[in-house]
């Protein structure tokens, strides 16, 4: 297959087809290339003929993709687990973003274009990339997007050839409810532009959803400006979702996340998933936390600003959408954001007062955005229709209230006929509530809910009931607490009647308001401006809210990870006090860390600290230590054990396999490696093997790699490799004076060379009920086979001797790189290299004595 050749996208059991490409007869073409810009090179695409689309039927839940009802799109109905957070829940709740996937074929084969829309936020993302073969990126992507439903071209699926991509998707997202499909013809930046087309049309004529011309972002986001953490790496650090309890706010996002806004929120989330790359970015934005910190009276004014917006992305999500079907919900809804955006508006004045004295580049620029005289444009043509006075409110019945008057008098008669029927009616209910109290002596009072319209409530405090119950007209009783509601046959007409009218203000109102609408479409394009700037202003405000709670500091990034101090930032969330610090240090030189030490020492939570500064440096934020430089990572891996369960060896060793061969195949020299506990699912003499063989291959490459094991044989690597260190969690012994039993006191403190604890494992068996005789021979038997197995080791003088050299080295030449020492204070830092550098020189030679005298 060459590029240009279109995959198929066929409906169901027909022959009948047709290329698409728009979502809409009235929307202009657009193609994208790898820069993001306009290009016009390429076949156009051509329009949907009218009448030439048959839009396949759902299929049931126990339907088959293969079966002859089957459509070329892959559907999934649930909300991926990544929703069920809490911390999260408000950024996913109602899973509203559709995906199309297609995949090159032939020697195209790897090359994938994707295209994503939020039903809640207009915003078409397209994505054209390469991937491997296990199609890493694609299901990483998938579930950071957390789709409603997937579209695949039907030569994908099972009804085609079925592809391995195909079969990764239907594993990682396995609910199925309908496909559905069509032609489609490509051009330049060919397969994103293919998801683009099908993507729209399905929203067309499935979502009954049609955005109106020159209304609809475009954005092309390649896989370079990002970097990349898989799903598992993901779940392993809990940066979004609690692996215990979903619904706990204890995850990086958690711990994150101070945003006032829907969208500040999902973009936080999002860069959590997604650190950034560039670090001019970064510090920008850091630069910015930074002003906020040093400001206090642009913090909280900025703080206040941001917190009034509402979610604009949904807004502008309703008011660029044409529905085919105008039914009163759409109406009514169409008037609440009308009202919600001159809210909007009306706050576009204080947030740029806030800013006007800003500093940095990234609060200027969105100060000189906020300039925009569109803002005041669409402002005054809405108030030209929609009263001065009419604002968004809280609570069912006010806003309902600013629906009804929303649209100022004289503009429609029959309108302002409809709105003073409305208010008699309303006026005759409290009447009637009122003549009802009278009669029965009771202090009713006339309430509203959405679901219930107008009904009476009661409050029974100091109340007696005649007769104990209530009168038999009242109908619909409910009690909540101390309060009955309830209504009556005359109040449920007058509800209907009431309900009519309502029906009749907003037709004739939704009337006007498209007219206004047809007249800002061209305008809206600031609004986008609006909503990025908002939530990213918001974000920013997340994460210097976080630095006031704790101590965080700002990072630096050279081409080394140093962490002085650091702290895991959900464990001290969690525990309301500062806990165990300790230092991380990287270098190219220095780049395979191997650190042991018993179980419970502290090794996995260390391990999961690193990473989470290190994401925490990479979208901008301060991390929790007293210094941190970062070398900025393109892909994050971790390998981290599951819970221990001998019940499921065999499958713990191959998920194990799984995960190593995945990070083998994908690590690059800027990689960040986190493995912990590889091999444990197989027996000693195997799992030492293995995990050899994998550090031999990691240490080759320049990628920052900590390898966390029990194995203390790998710690033999040092005296072989130089850019090795072995690094150990301390672990104390004490005995009792009483009765001489030894306990064992965690420190959680990491400290140079291998662990010295042998045979924890059996120290741990102590503390349980096993009898004593049993334990004391298995130390005899551990004894014995240690004595075999692990031989005095030293290393060759020469080796220890080279090695120092090579740690010098490395220590000078970052030193040339980044070093912003005064020359006083880099003469004193080079005496010190050099005493150094001799005392390890001295210690090897009597080391070496040493051992000439034992011979």
């Amino acid at each position: 297959d060459q590029p240009g050749r279109c995959p198929q996208w066929t409906g169901s059991g027909q022959n009948q087809t047709t290329s698409y490409g728009s979502a809409s007869s009235r929307s202009s073409h657009l193609s994208v290339d790898e820069g993001g810009r306009k290009s016009s090179h390429g076949p156009v695409l051509p329009r949907a003929a009218s009448g030439d689309v048959r839009i396949a039927r759902n299929v049931t839940a126990n339907t088959s993709i293969g079966s002859p009802e089957g459509m070329g799109l892959y559907t999934k109905r649930f909300l991926f687990c990544a929703a069920t957070s809490s911390s999260s829940a408000h950024t996913t709740s109602g899973a509203s973003v559709i995906v199309a996937v297609v995949e090159g074929r032939g020697l195209a084969r790897g090359e994938i274009g994707m295209a994503s829309i939020n039903l809640k936020c207009p915003e078409l993302v397209l994505s054209q990339f390469a991937d491997t073969g296990t199609y890493a990126k694609v299901i990483t992507k998938i579930h950071i997007l957390v789709p409603l439903e997937i579209l695949m071209p039907d030569t994908s699926s099972e009804k085609g050839k079925g592809t391995k991509l195909f079969n990764l998707i239907t594993e990682n997202f396995p609910v199925i409810f309908g496909l559905f499909a069509w032609f489609i013809c490509l051009q330049a930046k060919y397969y994103c532009l293919a998801t683009a087309a099908a993507l729209l049309k399905y929203l067309e004529f499935i979502q009954n959803s049609v955005y109106a011309a020159k209304s609809l972002k475009v954005i092309f986001k390649g896989s370079e400006q990002t970097a990349m953490i898989d799903s598992a790496s993901a779940t392993n650090l809990e940066l979004v979702v609690n692996n215990r309890d979903h619904r706990s706010e204890h995850t990086l996002l958690g711990v994150l996340n101070h945003t006032k806004t829907p969208g500040g929120a999902r973009r936080l989330r999002s860069n959590i998933l997604e650190p950034l790359l560039d670090v001019d970015t970064i510090n920008i934005r850091l630069d910015t936390i930074q002003e906020l910190l040093q400001d206090e009276e642009l913090f909280f004014g900025l703080k206040n600003a941001i917190g009034h917006f509402l979610d604009i992305d949904q807004l502008l999500s309703v008011l660029v959408q044409i529905p085919k079907l105008e039914t009163v919900q759409v109406a009514e809804a169409k008037i609440t954001r009308v009202i919600q955006l001159k809210h909007t508006l009306d706050l576009v004045p204080r947030l740029r007062m806030v800013l006007t004295n800003c500093n940095t580049a990234l609060l200027k620029a969105y100060s000189a955005s906020l300039e925009d005289k569109r803002f005041d444009m669409i402002l005054e043509q809405i108030k030209t229709v929609i009263n001065d006075d009419t604002t968004y409110l809280k609570g069912s019945l006010n806003m309902r209230t600013q629906k009804c008057y929303a649209v100022r008098p004289n503009i429609n008669e029959f309108l302002d006929i409809a709105r003073r029927a409305y208010t008699e009616i309303v006026d005759d209910i409290a009447g009637l509530v009122n003549q009802m109290g009278e009669k029965y002596g009771l202090p009713m009072r006339t309430s509203f809910s959405t679901a219930r319209g107008f009904f009476i409530q009661l409050k029974l405090e100091g109340v007696v009931l005649p007769e104990g119950k209530l009168p038999s007209e009242f109908i619909k009783v409910t009690k909540y607490k101390n309060n009955y509601g309830f209504t009556t046959a005359d109040l449920v007409k007058m509800n209907d009647r009431c309900d009519e009218a309502l029906r009749e203000i907003f037709h004739m109102s939704y009337v006007v308001i498209c007219q206004l609408l047809r007249t800002i479409h061209e305008h809206i394009h600031c609004l986008y401006k609006l909503s990025d700037a908002v939530s990213m202003l918001d974000m920013l405000l997340s994460l210097a809210n976080a630095c006031t709670i704790s101590d965080y500091v700002r990072p630096e990034f050279t081409d080394t990870l140093a962490i002085k101090q650091g702290r895991h930032p959900i464990l001290e969330r969690m525990s309301g006090q500062q806990p165990i610090s300790n230092n991380a240090y990287i270098s190219e030189g220095s780049n395979f860390v191997i650190i042991t030490g018993p179980n419970m020492s502290g090794k996995s939570t260390y391990l999961k600290q690193v990473a989470m500064c290190q994401i925490m440096g990479q979208i901008g934020s301060f991390v929790p230590a007293e210094y941190a430089s970062f070398r900025v990572a393109d892909q994050i891996f971790t390998r981290i054990g599951v819970d221990d369960d001998f019940e499921t060896n065999s499958s713990t060793f191959m998920l194990e396999m799984k995960e190593i061969s995945y990070i083998i195949h994908n690590v690059s020299d800027r990689s960040l490696i986190i493995i912990d506990e590889l091999g444990r699912g197989t027996s000693a003499e195997e799992g030492i093997g293995i995990c050899h063989s994998v550090c031999e291959f990691l240490l080759s490459l320049q990628a920052f790699t900590l390898f966390a094991t029990h194995f203390l044989e790998l710690c033999q690597l040092e005296s072989l490799y130089p850019n090795v260190e072995n690094q150990h969690l301390e672990v104390q012994h004490t005995r009792s004076n009483d009765t001489g039993a030894e306990s064992v006191v965690y420190t959680y403190l990491l400290k140079r060379g291998c662990s010295e604890d042998r045979n924890y494992g059996l120290r741990a068996a102590e503390m349980t009920s096993l009898p004593s005789t049993i334990i004391q021979e298995a130390k005899t038997v551990a004894s014995k086979v240690s004595q075999q197995l692990l031989a005095k080791h030293h290393s060759d003088p020469e080796n220890q001797r080279q090695r120092a050299v090579y740690h010098l080295a490395t220590r000078l030449l970052q030193t040339a790189r980044n070093s912003r020492l005064d020359p006083d204070s880099l003469r004193m830092y080079l005496k010190g290299l050099r005493k150094q550098y001799e005392a390890a020189l001295q210690a090897i030679g009597q080391q070496t004595s040493m051992d000439t005298e034992e011979e």
